[in-house]
Order: structure tokens, then sequence, then C-alpha cells
């Protein structure tokens, strides 16, 4: 009799386990679909926030500058914008580390978007050139 008890907990128990591994697999199958959906989607997605944690129009209100038109900005502004609040929200100084690493996070944002849209410009122009190989021929 007892060995019936000890062998139906086992079963129960096995039974549990299996069911929770299963679903744990499950959900990690599909968080990393959805990181590698999101990581492939970054190089292309202006309205991406995986490398920094925001958008393009929250890092534009947190610096209060306008948004980089046509990929083109104005870098001095936002970059004195930037050491100003920066400096200010110093903990040193009795500022918050929290600010200061959300306009940081801004800052390198706003960077990250501008860098991306002059690539695409240079590539955009190279495409326009034309490929032009150098060619050399042995004497």
């Amino acid at each position: 009799m007892a060995h019936r008890i000890i062998t139906q907990a086992v079963i129960v128990g096995a039974r549990a386990f299996g069911r929770a591994f299963a679903e744990a697999y499950r959900h990690a199958s599909a968080s990393s679909r959805y990181s590698q959906s999101a990581a492939g989607s970054s190089s292309t997605s202006s309205h991406n926030f995986i490398s920094s944690g925001l958008t393009l129009d929250e890092a534009c209100k947190i610096l209060n500058v306008k948004p980089p038109q046509g990929g083109k900005a104005n870098m001095e502004d936002t970059i004195e914008r930037f050491k100003r609040l920066f400096d200010v929200n110093d903990p040193t100084k009795g500022g918050s580390f929290y600010l200061q690493s959300k306009i940081l996070r801004a800052r390198e944002r706003i960077e990250l978007e501008v860098r991306e849209a002059a690539e695409a410009a240079e590539r955009e122009a190279e495409v326009k050139k034309g490929w032009n190989p150098k060619v050399y021929k042995d004497r």
C-alpha cells in the first residue's frame, strides 16, 4: 500500500516538473524570437529604442531640442543643453543620478539618429555615383 502512495507522489511530482519545464522552455523560446526580431529591425527603424531605451521624441523632449529634420540636427545646441543639464544634475552637487543618466541616454539617442541618417545618405550618394572600381593592369 505504501509503495502505491510513493509511486503516485513521484508520478505527480514528475508531471508537475515536466509541465513547468515545458512552459519555461516556451517562454525562453518566445523571448529569444522577440529579441532577434527586435534586433533585426533596429538598423532600419527610426522609432526603435533598443539601444538606449528612449524614442527620438522622448530624447528631444528631455533635452528640449527640435528633432533632427532629414537627419540633420543642430548638434552644437544639443551638446550645449546636454552639458548644462548634465552638470546641473550632478549627484555630488545634490542632483539626481537617474536624471543625469536619462540626459546622457537622450544625447546618445539623438547622436545615433543623426549618425544613421548620415550613413544612409552616404550609401545613397555612393549608389547614385555608381560603382567605379580601380583596375590595375599587369605589365
